[in-house]
């Protein structure tokens, strides 16, 4: 039933990993980049909107500047990227013109999605990119990139991209058949279907120990978060089975399916839920998380028990219960000072309208 709800997508997003993209050497691998830019064309020519998310511009420059791993201080990572970057386009130029398409390189920081008239100008490039047939290959702007202003991994900013258009489904192409129970033991096997992220998945998904690569399963399960709880499906799957995106998009059982949620958040919510770095953290009491969780009412100060960090009116806070654990997130109407000092009126620190249960 799930898997056959994917035949309807008419916007995806493609994210493809490094290890999906990169040969032995740590160099960009023709033949293969060659067949998953034919998959996306024949979704293209299917009727279907394609946007690529691609990692390969520091694995790409690697090669070029001579590095044998991927370099850990910052200028170098970015001289890497800065190198990579355009041999990659221009491996994807040539590629998908040999399909009769026309590609589009658009770098990302975290702060262009961030702030709010710059993520709808993004949406809106994105948008008229897809409807003049154009296929959008987004990367992290590594050269430029530092720690405050980064994604994290392109798996995040897939999930980011997905939310942000939003997509109808989110693909991750690795270099795994997707979520492995039990890996690496006799009774491995891989998950088809997760319909709630909880701690079991979240314990099934390690870091990654490749040379070229950030993150590994642990980033995807947390980019399906992401995706899922703004209503769109994800598969993470191989990137080297060579019709993979025309069976997930015909319903066959292929890789791992994480169910999105049924009530897809409105793009505002979306916008504060997922794109912010959270100035500050409010910690409620069980009644106001119950308020808020089962009635959907607003956050009165009451029910804040103590704050942490520095914000200001309008930023992004995260919200936590009493364990510390976070379940929604929000505009706060007063600062951080304010909060502590308890010089607060009567009325709403975090408005409905401005807050996201996750």
């Amino acid at each position: 039933m799930h898997r056959d709800s994917l035949k309807s997508a008419t916007r995806i997003v493609v994210k493809l990993g490094t290890g999906v993209l990169t040969d032995s050497q740590k160099l960009i691998d023709p033949p293969q980049l060659e067949q998953i830019v034919a998959q996306v064309a024949a979704l293209r020519q299917a009727g279907k909107e394609v946007v690529v998310v691609t990692s390969g511009a520091v694995g790409a420059g690697m090669g070029a500047l001579g590095y044998t791993s991927r370099p850990t201080n910052l200028p170098e990572k970015q001289a890497c990227a800065a190198v990579g970057q355009t041999r990659l386009m221009a491996v994807y130029e040539k590629l998908f013109a040999a399909h009769g398409l026309v590609v589009a390189q658009v770098l990302l920081t975290h702060e262009d999605l961030e702030h709010h008239e710059r993520h709808l100008n993004a949406r809106n490039t994105l948008v008229t990119l897809l409807g003049r047939g154009v296929v959008p290959i987004i990367n992290e702007n590594d050269a430029v990139s530092f720690t405050e202003i980064k994604f994290g991994d392109n798996d995040k900013l897939s999930a980011l991209v997905a939310s942000l258009l939003p997509a109808d489904l989110l693909v991750i192409l690795t270099t795994v058949d997707g979520v492995i129970e039990n890996f690496g033991r006799k009774n491995a096997r891989t998950l088809s279907l997760i319909e709630k992220i909880d701690a079991v998945v979240q314990d099934m998904a390690g870091g990654t120990t490749s040379e070229t690569a950030v993150g590994g399963m642990k980033s995807k399960i947390d980019a399906a978060k992401i995706a899922v709880r703004s209503g769109i499906p994800l598969v993470i799957a191989s990137g080297h089975d060579k019709k993979i995106l025309g069976k997930i998009l015909s319903g066959a059982d292929e890789g791992t399916l994480f169910v999105a949620k049924p009530n897809r958040l409105q793009g505002r919510k979306r916008w504060i839920a997922f794109f912010h770095h959270p100035k500050g953290t409010l910690f409620v009491d069980d009644g106001a998380k119950l308020a808020l969780r089962e009635k959907g009412k607003s956050l009165l100060p009451p029910g804040v028990v103590r704050c942490e960090g520095e914000f200001e009116t309008d930023d992004v806070v995260r919200i936590c219960d009493l364990n510390g654990t976070e379940f929604a997130r929000g505009l706060a109407r007063f600062g951080s000072t304010a909060v502590r000092e308890n010089k607060l009126p009567k009325e709403e620190l975090v408005h409905r309208d401005d807050l996201v249960i996750l």
